[in-house]
């Protein structure tokens, strides 16, 4: 059994701690001999499937114990996990298990008839029981009792994530065991975890961040402590009942939370027990950070910044969350992070340039995808006249991240946009995150904004801002605040109102600017 994989975790945790409670979800609890009883009937199961080696297997099942049964089940096989968050549609189903072969979904009764629709022909396990001779795990608690042995390599494949965004069709990212181990140690050392932790369970478990969480408290001995968040008032109960002390969140986690609408202010004190907030996924606001500390007073606020090719790249200490709250912190440990020109050179302090990962948590490639894998996954070689590489080893990778950004002279970084989504417009590289971020701190009546370029033959594009408000605001007075704080030919041309915009469908973090864009071109 290698060291370096989640079976390993799992093992030992059940053999260290047996009766401390792993998962609560609700009124229900798994002591760690409970959970590893439970995993081990479901791997024998899958096992007995004989698929190949490295066959993928789907997880398509709402959120409860038994879907986290079912990820730790097939880590403890060869077989290749692939996450399907249930936010998505029969046709994006579709879609992923004919990209990566799916041999295998694990489901629940009410997203089974959406496996029928897409007419699957792979094998299917039902969590609850649902006839149609289609195996449950219920019956498989009750009929799979012998001993299971497995034997897992850290180097090999362990799961495929694929995050649905703008374009529909996305890449599987490969990650291995290894890097689900490292991620979990770099985590846990710098968020100083233990086994006292009780680790709020409120992300999906789609991507690495929320699976993350999952693998920290195996590694710790910590306790999960699974929630799906509907209302304020529901998370808030699920902060002082399961008694949270380390609570992962996504910036529009932040907003739903304190949702003017819904929000009823807290008994503060009751949240006292939080010691640990990050965030990471999107850009986090003073208003959200200075919610959090006014709420969970006790508690200290990282903000993170990952890549969709490697764990995770920088965080901020939260000494600097005020200082600095617009930075996202420096390199986590055993990663270097350069700024680099078009031309492979350092950049200045402040110019802005290309994010280049050079260290650990770097993921396999792209499932399927040597194009992609090459845009991203580069040789060391692209660092030659910023680091001395004498004596260095020639293959070794690291990510060009796709991602711009600066670093101040105190070697802060700080995000600027991707690189796919820069518009070019009058000769001049302009970033729609910039222009977001003034309209976000100056013009508090708008509620959403999505800055974006599209196709105009004089000028190569043009700048489109479309927000939504309560009601409909004067453009005049848009474009006079905005003229305060952006460059001339940073200001859109065009202001388009709406009651409300698209949201990508995967991700409600994120605006559909695709969509928007194929309204405002229908005319």
């Amino acid at each position: 059994m290698s060291i370096n994989s989640i079976r390993n975790l799992l093992e030992n945790a059940a053999q260290s701690h047996p009766d401390k409670i792993a998962i609560t979800h609700n009124e229900k609890t798994l002591t760690y001999s409970e959970l590893i009883l439970r995993v081990n009937q479901i791997a024998l199961y899958l096992q007995e499937l004989d698929l190949p080696k490295g066959a993928r297997v789907g997880i398509y099942a709402k959120k409860d114990i038994s879907q986290v049964i079912a990820i730790l089940s097939v880590l403890s096989t060869d077989y290749i996990l692939v996450p399907l968050t249930r936010l998505l549609k029969p046709e994006q189903v579709q879609y992923i298990i004919s990209d990566c072969d799916i041999q295998c979904i694990i489901t629940d009764k009410l997203k089974l008839e959406s496996i029928e629709e897409i007419k699957f022909d792979g094998h299917i396990v039902s969590i609850e029981t649902a006839g149609k001779d289609i195996p449950s795990f219920e019956e498989i608690f009750k009929y799979y009792n012998k001993p299971f042995n497995c034997d897992i390599n850290g180097h090999d494949n362990a799961v495929i994530t694929y995050s649905f965004g703008l374009t529909g069709t996305p890449k599987g990212i490969v990650i291995s065991h290894r890097n689900l181990i490292d991620s979990a140690r770099v985590v846990s050392q710098y968020l100083e975890l233990n086994e006292h932790d009780v680790i709020s369970g409120l992300l999906i478990f789609n991507l690495d961040y929320g699976l993350n969480q999952i693998f920290c408290s195996l590694l710790n001995k910590a306790t999960l402590a699974l929630h799906r968040f509907i209302l304020p008032n529901d998370f808030f109960n699920h902060v002082i009942n399961d008694e949270v002390t380390v609570l992962p969140l996504m910036p529009v986690n932040i907003s739903q939370m304190f949702d003017e609408d819904l929000y009823t202010p807290p008994n503060i004190e009751m949240f006292d027990k939080v010691r640990t907030i990050t965030s990471s996924g999107g850009n986090v606001t003073e208003r959200m950070i200075e919610d959090c500390a006014r709420t969970f007073r006790s508690a200290r606020f990282y903000s993170m910044h990952g890549l969709t090719e490697a764990f995770r790249s920088t965080y901020l200490d939260p000494s600097q969350i005020r200082i600095r709250p617009d930075s996202i912190g420096k390199a986590i440990p055993d990663v270097e992070l350069y700024v680099i020109d078009e031309d492979g050179k350092e950049c200045a302090s402040r110019a802005v340039g290309e994010l280049i990962h050079r260290g650990g948590y770097i993921y396999r490639g792209f499932w399927n995808a040597p194009k992609e894998t090459a845009e991203r996954f580069k040789s060391v070689q692209i660092l030659k006249d910023i680091v001395d590489l004498s004596g260095q080893l020639a293959d070794e990778i690291v990510v060009a991240s796709g991602d711009y950004v600066y670093k101040d002279e105190e070697g802060y970084f700080y995000f600027v946009d991707r690189r796919d989504d820069m518009i070019k417009t009058s000769g001049f590289r302009v970033s729609p995150f910039e222009i977001e971020s003034v309209v976000e701190k100056n013009l508090p009546q708008i509620q959403q904004c999505a800055v974006f370029g599209m196709d105009n033959p004089k000028i190569e594009e043009e700048i489109v801002m479309v927000y939504s408000a309560i009601s409909e605001i004067s453009e005049k007075e848009i474009t006079f605040e905005l003229k305060k704080h952006l460059a001339t030919y940073m200001v859109p041309s065009r202001i388009v109102y709406r009651k409300s915009l698209p949201l990508v469908q995967s991700d409600q973090n994120q605006i559909n600017k695709e969509e928007l864009k194929r309204d405002l071109a229908d005319g």
